[in-house]
């Protein structure tokens, strides 16, 4: 038998009521919450981002810019080989195929980043007396090994440094036979040494400049006899012992893998004799992820900083020096540098 449950209406109508607030609470509660969330969200929306500034990347693509190093310090971990190749004077044409065939200059160097900011290097470069004067330096003549350190003091970085600035130096030892002490006397004679100031900045995208200023320093220098009186002369150092320069260099990215390159070299230090000559050197870069390879026209032969710097008798172009001798242009070589990079 069925039995039928009869609910007063009253207490429909409370119960109708109840639903009512609660439901009209719980969404009121959530349109709250909604609401706050929105509150406290948008302003972090719409607040600036503030992000850490960045260094310049790619100011130069490798270490070397022909003759001149870069501001550049590869990463932590890198392990670099560098081939460094000059040919003969151009002047002699096609008696010797503008140089190609006459005796060549070449330095191979490896260089290692144990830490970011820094790296060591070392190199042994094949010299020739073949290119000097008469009357030039004895001492440049031989096999040279040198071994060299660079470290990224700032980067460039937008908004907090406007140049990148390193600083480099480079010790070399002359290994050249000198068995009856005629050249060196000492040990210590056979060091000579380099320290430069390299300042760059990455202008464009495409456009990175670069100015360097540096000493020289060789512990021996030639001699000669100045006649005092009649019957009294002594002996005058032909060179000062330092040498000051400075070197300006250019990079202009024509594509992504191909680059305008330049430098040039001039002395500032005046000696009594065998004043070096100013070095314009000018080309192109092809690079990889991991190979750099410029081909280019260069003054100067040797391939250390401190040898090209104090004995250069390669002039780029007609001037007359400080002792009033007018020297002819137009010395160039041809040469190449090859980096490989491996990161570990």
């Amino acid at each position: 038998m069925k039995q039928n449950i009869h609910i007063p209406k009253h207490y429909i109508m409370v119960l109708s009521m109840m639903m009512s607030i609660l439901l009209f609470n719980r969404g009121t509660g959530m349109a709250q919450n909604d609401s706050t969330a929105n509150v406290e969200e948008n302003p972090a929306e719409k607040a600036p981002v503030k992000r850490k500034p960045r260094p310049v990347k790619n100011t130069f693509e490798s270490i070397w810019l022909i003759d001149n190093q870069t501001v550049l310090v590869p990463v932590k971990g890198t392990f670099e080989m560098d081939i460094q190749h000059r040919f003969g004077s151009v002047q002699k044409g096609y008696e010797d195929f503008w140089g190609l065939f006459a005796p060549s200059n070449i330095r191979i160097g490896f260089n290692y980043s144990p830490v970011n900011r820094l790296y060591a290097g070392f190199g042994f470069t094949k010299t020739t007396a073949a290119i000097l004067p008469e009357q030039g330096p004895s001492s440049v003549s031989g096999p040279l090994w040198d071994g060299s350190l660079k470290y990224s003091i700032i980067t460039q970085t937008r908004g907090k440094y406007p140049v990148s600035i390193s600083y480099y130096v480079n010790a070399a030892y002359n290994t050249k036979k000198d068995k009856e002490h005629d050249i060196f006397r000492y040990y210590s004679d056979r060091l000579s040494y380099f320290h430069q100031i390299l300042i760059a900045r990455k202008i464009t995208e495409k456009l990175s400049v670069q100015v360097a200023p540096s000493l020289s320093h060789q512990n021996v220098v030639n001699g000669y006899f100045k006649q005092l009186n009649d019957t009294t002369a002594e002996i005058k150092p032909d060179m000062q012992f330092n040498h000051f320069a400075v070197a300006l260099s250019a990079r202009y990215k024509l594509t992504t893998a191909t680059s305008l390159i330049v430098n040039y070299d001039q002395p500032l230090s005046k000696h009594t004799l065998h004043n070096p000559n100013p070095n314009f050197s000018f080309g192109f870069e092809f690079v990889t992820s991991n190979h750099a390879f410029q081909l280019f026209a260069t003054n100067y032969y040797y391939l250390v900083p401190q040898f090209n710097n104090l004995y250069n008798t390669n002039a780029p172009f007609n001037y007359t020096d400080a002792q009033d001798n007018k020297i002819k242009g137009g010395k160039f070589l041809i040469g190449f540098n090859i980096t490989r990079l491996w990161n570990y």
